[in-house]
């Protein structure tokens, strides 16, 4: 079974940055599409970036400008760096793979991250 596994995340004050990593235990060559996910406390899970296999990328209109996707398919890892985080940007933060890009955009991809709590302070 294929595992995504996370790191980075944490606390950090509003204006600050961090950067997330999603390593994948097969090639991320094989995944047509990638991507983050977060989910707030009594909200919705929201997709909120995505990566194609030819590099374009999406940005949810609440992070555009500030977050950035990117692979590194020698690395087999999903990163996503945030800048001028805010305290709306609090939340658990999940990555995602998947053959299938609309299933991914669908929220339903092959292989989801164990999640990684980011928490910005004001």
């Amino acid at each position: 079974q294929v595992q995504l596994v996370q790191s980075g995340g944490g606390s950090v004050q509003a204006g600050g940055s961090l950067r997330l990593s999603c390593a994948s235990s097969r090639s991320t060559n094989s995944y047509n599409c990638m991507g983050w996910f977060r989910q707030a406390p009594e909200k919705e899970r929201e997709g909120i970036a995505t990566i194609r296999s030819d590099g374009v990328t999406k940005y949810a209109d609440s992070v555009q400008g500030r977050f950035t996707i990117s692979r590194d398919n020698a690395k087999n890892t999903l990163y996503l760096e945030m800048n001028s985080l805010k305290p709306d940007d609090t939340a658990m933060y999940y990555c995602a793979a998947s053959q299938n890009c609309y299933d991914l955009y669908l929220g339903s991809p092959n292989s989801w991250g164990q999640g990684t709590q980011v928490t910005v302070s004001s």
